[in-house]
């Protein structure tokens, strides 16, 4: 033993530390429970991404796409010059798209906007049924 060092008594084991989301003493999660509202989500993408997205043209999948991203609470508000900037389309060609999207049951229009009635509000869907589908 080297002078000056004095041999230091063991710990006591101590209880490791639990780490986040671990059962408490009851056996129960401390997480929180996970909300259902991403599961449907991603239930409608898979559809569209599995199903619809390979029939349908460059401008449809980007609007819809835009418009899925933008759903709050069931609906997406957004007018169409944005859809169009974000999209880099013309106005134009978004107001075709939306048309050609609601005529295949892929988005239902709630509310027409404009000029001084602000954006249109859209349900976006992944209505497998909806509408004729190329061959």
């Amino acid at each position: 033993m080297l002078s000056g060092c004095e041999v230091l008594t063991p710990m006591e084991p101590s209880e490791p530390p639990q780490s986040v989301g671990s059962a408490n003493e009851d056996g129960k999660s401390k997480r929180k429970p996970k909300h259902h509202k991403t599961a449907g989500r991603f239930a409608v993408l898979n559809a569209f991404v599995d199903v619809v997205a390979g029939e349908l043209i460059r401008s449809d999948i980007l609007v819809w796409f835009i418009l899925f991203r933008d759903t709050r609470n069931g609906t997406a508000s957004t007018s169409q010059a944005d859809i169009a900037r974000r999209a880099n389309l013309s106005v134009r060609t978004v107001g075709t798209a939306v048309r050609r999207l609601a005529k295949r049951g892929l988005l239902v229009v709630v509310y027409r906007g404009g000029l001084n009635r602000g954006p249109s509000m859209y349900r976006v869907t992944s209505d497998l049924n909806g509408g004729p589908r190329r061959q």
